[in-house]
């Protein structure tokens, strides 16, 4: 019997969306269940390890098993599904394309400073901080469309996400991240048309974005009605 798989999710989560797309890619059916990371249920608490998202929920004849964080999700997904491979088959390359995983996460991290901070000095040193990164990566990439070539990966599943959030906040006002990184920017618009990247969030994601910013009273958005 085939497993029933439920990604329980957060609408604002990257890691979340990350195993979407991967799931997505593979071409595996699976359902989502949405929790607030702010008001967590019980059941939820129950059977995640470190209180985050995502989980991904496997239910078999022999009963149901938890899946916790997005990486080891993808590499499960790997390693277990059919479809399209989303890592290089070389060892080598399989290890590079891992370690360009972490430093997207690391981006990540920059990110949860660059746009919960209500410190304008913070705000500007991390927009520092994140195109030093975007240069480095810039460096890494050839000509496209994705981190490897033709071929979609885990790595692009990871960076996906991290540019959904300069859609929103390029609406907000022009950080100039990019500029230096026209490779970075040509990647970030490919992604951008991936089917399985369109459907990792909901219609209303740049709502619930800004809706995040404006209770964090962020100073993106300070800064950016200041110059407004």
């Amino acid at each position: 019997m085939t497993a029933a798989l439920t990604l329980i999710s957060h609408h604002l989560c990257p890691y979340v969306q990350r195993a979407a797309i991967a799931l997505d890619e593979k071409g595996v059916a699976f359902e989502r269940a949405y929790i607030d990371l702010a008001n967590k249920p019980d059941w939820f608490l129950k059977i995640s390890p470190l209180g985050k998202v995502p989980l991904l929920r496997i239910r078999e004849d022999k009963g149901e098993t938890i899946l916790f964080e997005s990486t080891v999700i993808c590499e499960y997904l790997e390693e277990t599904q059919a479809g399209p491979k989303l890592h290089p088959a070389d060892p080598l390359a399989r290890a590079r394309h891992r370690g360009w995983m972490e430093f997207g996460s690391s981006i990540l991290s920059d990110l949860w400073v660059y746009e919960t901070t209500q410190d304008p000095q913070a705000l500007e040193a991390k927009r520092s901080v994140l195109e030093a990164k975007f240069s480095t990566v810039e460096a890494e990439l050839g000509d496209g469309p994705y981190f490897a070539g033709a071929q979609f990966s885990l790595v692009d599943a990871v960076f996906a996400p991290i540019f959904r959030y300069f859609d929103v906040f390029d609406t907000i006002s022009d950080s100039g991240i990019f500029d230096g990184s026209p490779r970075v920017a040509a990647w970030r618009r490919a992604l951008a048309e991936r089917p399985s990247v369109k459907a990792a969030v909901t219609d209303d994601y740049h709502e619930r974005l800004m809706a995040f910013l404006d209770r964090h009273d962020a100073a993106l958005l300070k800064t950016a009605r200041v110059a407004a």
